[in-house]
């Protein structure tokens, strides 16, 4: 065979590896799909073929390369929310997908053709047994929490009690995902509302915080709410409307 016979042949297997793994990811409507693997493949494949048909290049020292700099790749699938990290899965595929491209490259058919097969059979298989595994954990009430603290107030008091708010979450641990201020009916009055997330259901630090806010705030309705795996006392978390906690009331 030629040289472009060999390349055509190797960029071909490296497709159809990429496409096979890059198909499931595309079903389960993942970040990186079908023409994500194939691209990542391909490319790791596009490589490793340059080394081969430069003379005197060592493949391995190319593939080495490959698999340092799509971890930059992998990287950028990653996000955090809160407590949880979610897209190591698609991370770890793109990672896998490079190998099999790399195969596919090097010539290896057999081996890239397992390899996805492999891999593919991970993505698929393993799935509904972690779903298994998680439906039956111990504990539940360890779970990530979401709170969302509403604060009515005069309007020049706002900037204040975001600042008191911001303290007190931080001295607690608790993570702000988000604050938002709002004018309301009334006149003069902003209504500000944070969203929080707590590594674990805490009712009782939410109520401190609340508590502890700004004594010119007194008399102002404040409302706290939180959904998550457990139960609490005034806490109902398979409601998705907020709900007031009579010991968080006023006014």
């Amino acid at each position: 065979m030629t040289e472009f016979e060999v390349f055509t042949y190797r960029m071909l297997l490296a497709f159809v590896f990429g496409a096979a793994i890059g198909a499931e990811r595309q079903w389960h409507q993942k970040m990186a799909g079908l023409r994500t693997n194939v691209l990542v493949s391909v490319g790791a494949a596009c490589f490793v073929t340059f080394s081969d048909l430069s003379k005197g290049a060592d493949p391995t020292r190319v593939a080495a390369q490959v698999v340092s700099g799509i971890g930059f790749l992998g990287a950028g699938v990653i996000m955090r929310d809160g407590f949880n990290v979610h897209g190591l899965n698609t991370a770890a595929t793109l990672w896998c997908s490079a190998a099999v491209g790399s195969l596919a490259g090097a010539g290896h058919m057999v081996a890239g053709a397992v390899g996805s097969a492999v891999i593919v059979l991970a993505n698929s298989l393993l799935r509904p047994a972690a779903d298994l595994m998680n439906r039956h954990l111990r504990a539940p009430a360890e779970g990530e929490v979401h709170y969302s603290i509403c604060v009515v107030a005069a309007e020049a008091e706002g900037a204040k009690l975001r600042t008191e708010l911001l303290e007190q979450l931080a001295k607690a641990g608790i993570g702000l995902q988000a604050l938002k201020s709002a004018d309301t009916d009334a006149a003069g009055r902003v209504e500000i509302t944070a969203a929080v997330v707590a590594q674990r259901r805490n009712d009782a630090a939410l109520e401190a915080i609340v508590g502890q806010l700004s004594p010119a705030s007194a008399g102002i309705g404040r409302e706290m709410a939180g959904r998550g795996r457990g139960r609490a006392a005034g806490v109902n978390p398979n409601r998705p409307a907020r709900e007031v906690l009579p010991s968080l009331a006023r006014g």
